[in-house]
């Protein structure tokens, strides 16, 4: 079978991909960076080295596949992120259709089903429709994972220099996280699964509490009684703003805390569950944790 994995190897591209290969299935993997060549050949994949800007690109790379991994890698370069995940989600319409791909399994996110104030996941919202409307006779498979665990990383600093976490959300807001891992697992599944049912499937490891992430993190790391305090969305801001992060991307990630503080971005998911749980949980990514803190 012929895969194509959009993301490089990233978190969950390289999982994902170390994972295809072993059936002996053919395996591409898109890659913007020359440099990742070797690495993507050394995990028995083929490097298809372009941008995800170039649907011509995209269309050649996904000729003769059955099957394509589509996510739409970060990019806080991008002014407005909403309609860069429009462009980018409008490219893969395109080479899809080109390339006669019979499968699509689209890397979205918990709170895609919502029209508005998610931040960055509204990107996921509007791809998610564009598959639907557009893609009506190729099986469409969308997951939509919690908060990735990789995103407690950038915690770290702040951990240091405060002696707590802080966020507009956390503390007491229970959180749908999932992990790398459980995310490739799921999509190596629904890859290579023979089924033509299209669907959504929320991927889960753990569903906790800030203030439980924080506790596992602490023990971890020497911390314990670490505390997930939260924040205004003011204080957010001044926060990020002093990184000299861009206003219109602070915003983003002050609508999307928002929405996890509020409860609204899990609704769906609590509404259709139970759902089936992932094997990483927050003790075991704690000890990951604690590796890339003991290096901040």
């Amino acid at each position: 079978m012929k895969i194509i994995v959009t993301g490089s190897l990233g978190h969950v591209g390289k999982l994902l991909t170390q994972q295809l290969v072993k059936p002996g299935n053919e395996v591409g993997v898109i890659t913007s960076s020359p440099g990742r060549k070797g690495a993507i050949e050394a995990a028995g994949a083929n490097a298809l080295i372009g941008s995800l800007k170039e649907a011509d690109f995209l269309a050649d790379s996904f000729a003769g596949a059955e099957a394509v991994f589509a996510m739409v890698p970060p990019n806080f370069g991008e002014f407005d992120q909403v309609n860069y995940y429009h462009r980018i989600g409008g490219n893969y319409v395109t080479a899809i259709k080109k390339a006669g791909i019979k499968k699509v399994v689209h890397l979205s996110s918990i709170g895609a089903n919502l029209e508005k104030g998610t931040g960055f996941i509204l990107g996921s919202h509007r791809v998610e429709s564009m598959y639907d409307e557009e893609l009506k006779d190729i099986t469409i498979v969308h997951l939509r994972p919690g908060y990735f665990y990789t995103n407690l990383n950038n915690f770290a600093d702040v951990i240091r220099h405060a002696g707590f976490i802080t966020a507009n959300y956390g503390g007491d807001d229970k959180m749908v996280m999932a992990a790398a891992d459980d995310i490739a697992d799921a999509a190596a599944e629904e890859l290579t699964s023979g089924s033509a049912e299209n669907k959504i499937r929320y991927i889960v490891s753990d569903d906790r509490t800030g203030n439980e992430v924080a506790s596992a993190l602490g023990e971890a790391i020497g911390k314990p009684g670490l505390k997930w305090i939260t924040s205004t969305n003011e204080q957010m801001k001044e926060g990020m703003g002093k990184n000299g992060m861009p206003a219109e991307i602070v915003d983003l990630f002050v609508e999307m805390g928002g929405a996890i503080h509020s409860g609204e971005i899990r609704k769906h998911f609590d509404e259709t569950g139970p759902h089936k749980s992932g094997k990483i949980k927050v003790e075991d990514y704690a000890k990951d944790f604690a590796n890339i803190y003991g290096h901040a």
